[in-house]
């Protein structure tokens, strides 16, 4: 099943099973996200497409693929490399990636998401797309000045306000069949940058859910961006930084297109 989440006309926010790629109606699921919904018959406007989830914490992967970690001239990691994104970096389909005035160096990257649907603590890698609601577009975007010179770390150039577009859809586990081969693109203004396949992950989404559930509790709503492929703007001759007015696209085979504007702060 393919989700959105919405305002309606009444500023409701609701879910839905959108009509067609388009997301201007749904039909109406009641109920919630993470503990169930219920289709109805009810046929509504979507005033504001929103991210898919509210999560309780965005874990994200680094250096997640060959290509990727080959351009940025880093050796390949012996396990899954952790950073974290703050909530605060949450952004819906449609709204403005914010460039801070404090970067020049602002970058895309597409990603898979994966949405935890069940707590998970301790999962054998055979058992651990059984803790998965489902997948989503994600465009972790990088102020690289900040993570690569001022705090040679990545926690500062990864959390900006808006550095974390979601969407447009959540698509149900059930509904892909291999999240391990899904073809996924970033697109600015039109021209692809990025195409690649989850096929050249380091660590597959079933290993990232095992490992990372070692360490510490998955919750419910927990979304995991499980790395990005090679062509990001860092790693081009000349480097391709985006700037206000650029129009971002990520999409990924079977989930949609999640489309945000490059803003000035």
């Amino acid at each position: 099943m393919k989700i959105i989440r919405f305002v309606d006309h009444a500023g409701n926010i609701r879910y839905g099973t959108p009509t067609d790629d388009t997301y201007t109606t749904a039909t109406a699921l009641d109920g919630e996200l993470l503990t169930g919904l219920t289709p109805t018959k009810e046929l509504l406007s979507v005033a504001k497409l929103l991210a898919p989830i509210t999560p309780p914490n965005i874990l994200c992967i680094g250096l997640n693929y060959k290509r990727h970690a080959e351009e940025s001239g880093m050796a390949l990691p012996d396990r899954p490399l952790l950073f974290i994104k703050p909530t605060s970096t949450l952004s819906n389909p449609g709204d403005p990636i914010v460039h801070p005035k404090t970067t020049e160096e602002l970058d895309y990257e597409c990603e898979l998401a994966v949405v935890i649907g069940k707590t998970a603590k301790n999962v054998d890698e055979d058992d651990a797309l059984d803790y998965v609601l489902g997948y989503t577009c994600a465009n972790d975007v990088s102020a690289r000045d900040w993570q690569l010179r001022y705090d040679k770390q990545w926690a500062r150039g990864k959390s900006f306000d808006t550095f974390c577009p979601l969407g447009p859809v959540l698509v149900t586990a059930d509904e892909i069949d291999d999240p391990n081969e899904l073809q996924i693109q970033t697109r600015v203004n039109g021209e692809t940058l990025q195409n690649s396949n989850t096929a050249d992950m380091i660590f597959d989404v079933c290993e990232i859910i095992s490992s990372l559930s070692k360490n510490f509790t998955l919750l419910p709503g927990t979304v995991i961006l499980t790395g990005t492929p090679e062509g990001v703007g860092m790693g081009r001759t000349p480097k391709r930084w985006l700037v206000p007015g650029d129009v971002c696209e990520i999409e990924i085979e079977g989930i949609g297109i999640l489309t945000n504007t490059v803003e000035a702060a």
